[in-house]
């Protein structure tokens, strides 16, 4: 009985150990990922996070933030802070395309979370569009807009 028990552990941590590899070696498509915030699509599942100016395909979480920069300076700014972030990279797009798209990965499990961000002219500056959404699960607990706010915030804190 013991034997058992002891080998049904081993398989059940080997199977948690693959899922974890795999979830840190999934490929991340931007053909599929890479989306402009002003036209993506929501699922209707609670684990995205839209800001968007008015106008946008899907309804926002919130509207666009507006700087007082132009869009490329502003986008340049944003890539700079998303790229600072752990376990955080470009997949798509970048600054000079006013239009880029981040993954970021969960510290223990790897989970990947997408973050598509277009900078655009608005009065005042520039507006930043961001999406965050999770590609598995149904509900995020809030990560997807936690991270979007802290983005903000050190976009918002870094030096002019």
């Amino acid at each position: 009985m013991r034997r058992r028990a002891r080998l049904a552990l081993a398989a059940l941590a080997g199977l948690a150990l693959a899922a974890a590899l795999w979830m840190r070696l999934v490929p991340d498509d931007p053909a599929r990922w890479h989306v402009d915030p002003l036209s993506a699509q929501r699922t209707g599942a609670p684990n995205d996070f839209l800001l968007a100016p008015p106008g946008a395909a899907a309804p926002a979480d919130g509207p666009a933030p507006v700087f007082a920069a132009d869009p490329a300076a502003l986008m340049a700014a944003f890539d700079a802070v998303a790229l600072a972030q752990p376990r955080t990279r470009r997949i798509a797009g970048g600054p000079e395309a006013l239009h880029a798209t981040y993954v970021q990965r969960s510290a223990l499990m790897g989970f990947p979370d997408y973050v598509s961000a277009r900078a655009l002219p608005a009065p005042g500056g520039a507006a930043l569009a961001v999406y965050s959404r999770s590609r598995y699960g149904r509900s995020d607990l809030g990560v997807n807009a936690a991270r979007v706010a802290d983005w903000l915030a050190a976009l918002r804190a870094r030096p002019r």
